[in-house]
């Protein structure tokens, strides 16, 4: 059964940082992804990296600010987010892309102005 866990949000500033992990558990997969959702939207593509992490993709809103990374050996996605702005509040989740796992609860992401 895969899980997803993650971790690392919080009430930040406007141009502040924060750096989200996302645990999954019960096999890799190719492309993992950052998604983000806001109260009354659909959940929302941010980035995607494939599993050697030469190949990475941005939604245009994030793109320049947003880093995503893995590390294989742990099992690990990481999202730093830099720069961050008020539209930037939303859950972040983690799941493979497309997402055909399971999802995780989410982490809370608050940028105040």
């Amino acid at each position: 059964q895969v899980q997803h866990v993650e971790s690392g949000g919080g009430l930040v500033q406007t141009g502040g940082s924060l750096r989200l992990t996302c645990a999954r558990s019960g096999g890799a997969t190719y492309f993992m992804g950052w998604f983000r959702q806001t109260p009354g939207n659909e959940r929302s593509l941010v980035a995607n990296i494939n599993y050697m992490g030469d190949v990475t993709h941005y939604t245009s809103a994030v793109k320049g600010r947003f880093t995503i990374s893995r590390d294989n050996a742990k099992n690990y996605v990481y999202l730093q987010m830099n720069s961050l702005k008020p539209d930037d509040t939303a859950v972040y989740y983690c799941n493979s892309f497309p997402p055909e796992d399971p999802w995780g609860q989410g982490t809370q992401v608050t940028v105040s102005s």
